[in-house]
């Protein structure tokens, strides 16, 4: 028996609650998976409250990422007592995820934990900065390099907008941080932002086009944020886009895109092939700074991930949630 969390709907609507669970209630896969750490993400929040529909099938365990020790496996990638770590493929949606204490899973959708990641640096990582180096190595893939200009981070305070500026800071790019909360400003100079915008500046309605002030961006916002994104981006520039914070819509015109060439760039983290996986893990072991890692996170008991999950919604936590399992496994 182990500790979980599990959401339910009947006729009176959807509801969450933290309860026991059997092994043998878990659904199939090659791989079992004993859990030392997970996470709490904007998308578990939106499982947890139903404020968006994200769960597909009920009941479901939330929790889209999780790092641990393999307990049992039928597949040959696999062994007893190797450490792995999964992000996306439907966890937490359609198939049982990582807010337990256990996970079965297919075998293709782990990746073995690089050397030097412990499996709670694999969570202050996350989701979300796996989403992050995507981004990088999409601006990366285009050709950017400092020299090009300033790349912006928008929603900079958040769980993928604290690892991208992280991330760029340390590979020589100057870093210009988007946030809407003034007392995070310190925070992001820590992390190597050069400048900070605020929010409401992008905010508004865009025009087709503005002054071009950056080389790229990464955008975990859409909406009226991405669009004013994209109308400063430099001639040839490219925008990551991997975030709908500020909603789906895209208010622009195709104006950056045949007038400066612009690409926006589609980040998708859940069904992402896994060589590309192994390979934004393997860049993060090398190119992430550890301590700066550290400043990112705030550990959240299982016990409170209920309680905590409105004000992730609302934009009020900082960083990394980090949720221990059985941290002294992994």
């Amino acid at each position: 028996m182990f500790d979980a969390l599990l959401i339910e709907k009947s006729e009176a609507g959807q509801s969450a609650r933290l309860t026991r669970l059997d092994t043998a209630q878990l659904p199939e896969g090659e791989v079992l998976v004993d859990i030392a750490w997970s996470t709490l993400n904007y998308k578990d929040a939106l499982a947890i409250t139903g404020t968006s529909p994200v769960v597909r099938a009920f009941p479901m365990v939330p929790g889209i990422d999780f790092a641990g020790v393999v307990a049992e496996s039928s597949s040959p990638a696999f062994k007893p007592g190797d450490r792995v770590v999964l992000n996306g493929w439907g966890v937490g949606e359609t198939h049982w995820g990582g807010l337990s204490g256990r996970a079965r899973v297919k075998a293709d959708w782990l990746v073995a934990l690089p050397a030097g990641i412990s499996t709670r640096q694999a969570m202050a990582i996350g989701t979300a900065g796996y989403t992050a180096m995507l981004c990088v190595m999409a601006l990366e893939r285009h050709g950017l390099t400092p020299g090009d200009g300033e790349i912006v981070v928008t929603g900079a305070a958040g769980g993928v907008g604290s690892v991208a500026v992280s991330l760029l800071a340390g590979l020589g790019f100057r870093v210009a941080a988007v946030t809407g909360r003034a007392a995070e400003h310190g925070y992001l100079t820590e992390l190597g932002a050069a400048t900070i915008i605020d929010r409401a500046e992008l905010s508004a309605p865009s025009r087709p086009l503005a002054r071009e002030r950056w080389s790229g961006g990464i955008d975990v916002a859409g909406g009226p944020v991405l669009a004013n994104v994209l109308a400063a981006t430099r001639y040839r520039g490219i925008v990551a886009a991997c975030g709908l914070a500020a909603g789906m819509d895209l208010p622009t015109t195709v104006a950056p895109f045949i007038l400066r060439g612009v690409t926006l760039a589609g980040i998708d983290s859940v069904m992402c092939p896994k060589a590309e996986r192994a390979q934004a893990w393997q860049r993060l072991a090398r190119d992430l700074d550890r301590t700066k890692l550290e400043r990112m996170v705030t550990e959240l008991p299982l016990t409170e991930v209920l309680a905590v999950a409105p004000a992730l919604l609302e934009g009020k936590v900082r960083g990394r949630l980090v949720v221990p399992i059985a941290p002294d496994i992994g």
